[in-house]
């Protein structure tokens, strides 16, 4: 679809067979829709890896209160841009997408929570809302089937803590974005204290090619235990960044040379498999798999497959301290060893990098992660200490060269876009 000229548009989508998988959904009762994703293999695209068929069967039918589906949509992790690009260039898949899925768990009230900077992301989903309403795909009796979907396009007030799903139920009830404690489940007790599905954007998306082309399909891609295909977006260091659609498994090396490999004259020197809050890879690791289990057992994470890249002019100690200035200033304070523990965890880095402080300071650095790992209250406090253990682990020697230099060896100049290039007088 992202080819195709004014690609948001519906009457683009339906040229290319939009729509079509919702008269086949309805076709097939709510539990049929519900164990062709699970027969599918479809894993949460949002990070963890929860099959979505199983979470989507956590609903009670006997409850009788609403049941709501919620689009996470608030995509603001460093190194992570593949709903943001799928929403601009192709909404009315999500759109299908919700409608099918909110069929399948019984639900008449559907949510797109996005994050509120991408004001051009919200204008666009809305108007693919409301071209769908207007052709009968969104409303009353939709498409003669007797279901009825009211969908709910809402912006946040941009806070990266609400992409954590019971934060992000805590803003979209209007309050402040924190998370809760759990159980209840969202599943159980989740908007309005009423069963409730959170899914990703990528997620959902996917859910009209398995109706509409079999869950044999879908599974016949990717691997064993991670099947079908996924959006990996390349950023960084290479010679064309941007989105590759590609099944799970695939290998760094394959992506670089889809993408143009690492920029002239350099090497690659470390990369995240899945965004800032996973531990960093290195060029050893190339031809890992990309997919859960692989990358887990290389010692990190397959997250939202953000594949950032850096090569050998970057300073890695620079890098992991951006990424934590991020996480401090990103807690929402709730808890101990998040807001503090990212606190000190700046200072400590900051001192680091300025060629201050000694050797002890890496320890020191090191037990500050272990109080803050599995202590915090979401997943926020550990992700803020993914890249800096793991940094430590494959490049102590460059933390040491800060101090017995005084400072940072690396010209920061020479990572960015232009280097090398003449600046005009």
């Amino acid at each position: 679809m992202w080819d195709v000229e004014r690609s948001w548009t519906l009457p683009a989508y339906e040229a290319k067979g939009g729509y079509q998988a919702l008269d086949k959904a309805f076709a097939m009762s709510q539990d049929e829709v519900i164990n062709a994703v699970k027969d599918s293999g479809l894993r949460g695209r949002g990070g963890a890896g929860f099959p979505t068929g199983m979470k989507w069967s956590f609903i009670p039918q006997d409850n009788p209160k609403p049941k709501y589906l919620v689009v996470n949509a608030d995509e603001s992790e460093p190194g992570t841009c593949k709903d943001i690009p799928l929403m601009m260039a192709n909404p009315h898949v999500l759109v299908e997408g919700v409608i099918i899925s909110s069929y399948a768990i019984r639900a008449n009230k559907a949510f797109i929570y996005i994050r509120g900077e991408v004001l051009h992301v919200i204008r666009r989903v809305q108007a693919a809302v409301a071209e769908a309403y207007a052709a009968g795909h969104l409303g009353k009796d939709i498409h003669g089937s007797g279901f009825d979907l009211d969908v709910v396009v809402h912006a946040g007030a941009g806070a990266y803590i609400c992409g954590e799903e019971t934060a992000l139920l805590e803003g979209l009830e209007g309050r402040r974005g924190q998370p809760r404690l759990r159980p209840p489940f969202p599943a159980v007790a989740g908007l309005y204290a009423s069963p409730t599905v959170i899914n990703n954007v990528e997620s959902i998306a996917s859910v009209p090619s398995i109706v509409a082309n079999g869950a044999k399909w879908f599974a016949s891609m990717g691997t064993e235990k991670s099947k079908g295909y996924g959006i990996f977006s390349l950023s960084g260091h290479v010679q064309k960044p941007g989105q590759y659609e590609a099944p799970l498994g695939i290998t760094l090396r394959e992506l670089l040379d889809l993408a143009g490999g690492i920029r002239e004259g350099h090497d690659l020197k470390f990369w995240t498999p899945g965004g800032s809050s996973t531990p960093l890879l290195t060029a050893e690791h190339l031809d890992v798999p990309l997919d859960f289990e692989a990358v887990g057992a290389a010692g990190s994470m397959l997250g939202t497959r953000a594949l950032q890249i850096f090569d050998d002019t970057v300073c890695v100690v620079r890098a992991v301290l951006r990424w934590t200035e991020f996480y401090k200033h990103e807690s929402c304070g709730k808890c101990t060893p998040c807001r503090e523990g990212t606190w000190w965890l700046v200072q400590t880095l900051a001192r680091l990098e300025k060629g201050h402080g000694s050797e002890a300071d890496l320890d020191l650095l090191l037990d500050q992660c272990d109080n803050i790992l599995g202590r915090s209250f979401c997943a926020l406090g550990d992700g803020a200490t993914s890249p800096i253990s793991s940094s430590i682990k494959f490049f102590r020697d460059e933390y040491l060269a800060h101090l017995t230099q005084g400072g940072c060896p690396f010209d920061p100049a020479r990572s960015t876009a232009w280097a090398g290039q003449e600046v005009p007088a």
